[in-house]
């Protein structure tokens, strides 16, 4: 079975459960989704992929996570040119700055958001959300 990695931080368990919903899509799709956190991530085996998820609420002024998701993307960034990448997350606050912001910042560096856009929701996934969630984890296997 083909392995689709998700990488998340959560905080409080929202992203966490986007998560979730997104490792069922794949599931769906006939894939195995792998879940990692980015600090025991492996960049490069991550990169080697065509394909996968990440995962990170907005945090602060919305930026991503700053102690580990912000310098895995950082390390990451440099590699997913030609990558189709599924992102997803929540927020308290705002409207969805971080997740734009970082939808530019992958498209710069070369990959492809699946679907077009990040998935978002504000505080926990409703039904909707896990719903797109599950489609995201689909549109993402199907790479």
């Amino acid at each position: 079975m083909d392995k689709i990695y998700v990488v998340f931080w959560t905080q409080g368990g929202n992203t966490g459960a986007m998560a979730k919903a997104v490792g069922d899509g794949i599931t769906a799709a006939g894939k195995e989704p792998v879940f990692v956190s980015p600090s025991e991530a492996n960049v490069s085996e991550i990169s080697e992929a065509k394909a996968f998820a990440l995962g990170c609420p907005a945090m602060g002024a919305e930026v991503l996570e700053e102690t580990e998701m912000e310098p895995f993307v950082e390390e990451l960034e440099s590699k997913v040119s030609g990558k189709s990448i599924a992102l997803f997350g929540s927020y308290g606050w705002g409207d969805g700055q971080w997740m734009r912001d970082w939808e530019d910042r992958m498209k710069k560096a070369g990959a492809e958001i699946v679907n077009g856009a990040g998935v978002i929701c504000q505080e926990a996934p409703d039904d909707e959300a896990v719903a797109e969630c599950e489609a995201l984890g689909k549109a993402v296997a199907s790479v």
